[in-house]
């Protein structure tokens, strides 16, 4: 039997892994994955500059990317969290089986996202804006910026145009300490996440190949209608409704 103590400190770690969802949901329906409990617990001590509601959501992303499109997930999982200024260090790459931090690094964000804070976002092409969701890394190639990662968006009406786009992992002189200081912001790129060229082939070569990257936001529409972020709760609304209707006969 669970004490007291030990059960409020469970309903505390997967109130913020899972934000948007009550404790009772998360803890009697919580969705398969292949990330363990240890593993999650692992990130989020090894990262505390992370906030654990943006872990949460990126899990649930892959859970729900895996059911909908029968994707094996990768054992790597990339999150950048654009809510932070470009001047932190707001990427992180994780291994997704022992929960161990493997890079926190600055990234750029696109030119009409916003100047040191990202605040608009699209999937247009054209727009030089970056773009929200999950997305699955793919192949590696040598182009305009340098040795690339193309990526492909999951998360529909968000981000599925990102190989239309070429929006892609590379790195790029404008992303370092010393352009943060001298202009209060990194430099920005056409929507591509971009890392500094002296780590770019570090971490492409570790997250190549049918890894995640998942990229927060608080934006309201996309929290509330992206179905990578919604899919468990549509599921818990479904059973509801149909026990609903059960009831009533």
């Amino acid at each position: 039997m669970l004490t007291n103590s030990l059960f409020v400190k469970l309903a505390v770690l997967y109130s913020l892994l899972f934000a948007g969802q009550t404790f009772a949901d998360v803890f009697f329906n919580r969705p398969d994955t292949n990330v363990t409990p240890a593993a999650q617990l692992a990130m989020m001590k090894s990262a505390p500059n992370l906030n654990p509601k943006v872990l949460g959501l990126a899990i649930n992303a892959i859970d729900c990317a895996t059911k909908q499109n029968d994707i094996i997930p990768g054992n790597k999982l990339t999150i950048i969290d654009y809510s932070l200024a470009s001047t932190q260090p707001r990427l992180w790459v994780f291994d997704l089986t022992t929960g161990k931090l493997i890079f926190n690094e600055l990234v750029a964000h696109g030119k009409n996202s916003g100047k040191n804070y990202a605040t608009r976002f699209s999937n247009r092409t054209g727009s030089l804006q970056s773009s929200l969701g999950l997305f699955q890394t793919k192949d590696t190639y040598n182009g305009s910026n340098g040795y690339s990662l193309r990526m492909e968006g999951l998360d529909k009406g968000f981000n599925d145009k990102s190989m239309e786009r070429a929006i892609v992992f590379h790195g790029a002189p404008y992303v370092n300490v010393k352009h943060a200081k001298k202009f209060g912001h990194l430099g920005r790129s056409w929507g591509c996440p971009a890392i500094n060229n002296g780590i770019a082939r570090k971490v492409i070569d570790t997250i190549k190949g049918e890894q995640f990257v998942f990229s927060y936001y608080p934006d309201k529409v996309w929290l509330h209608t992206s179905s990578l972020l919604n899919c468990h709760r549509n599921i818990l609304l479904a059973a509801n409704e149909k026990n609903t209707l059960t009831d009533a006969f």
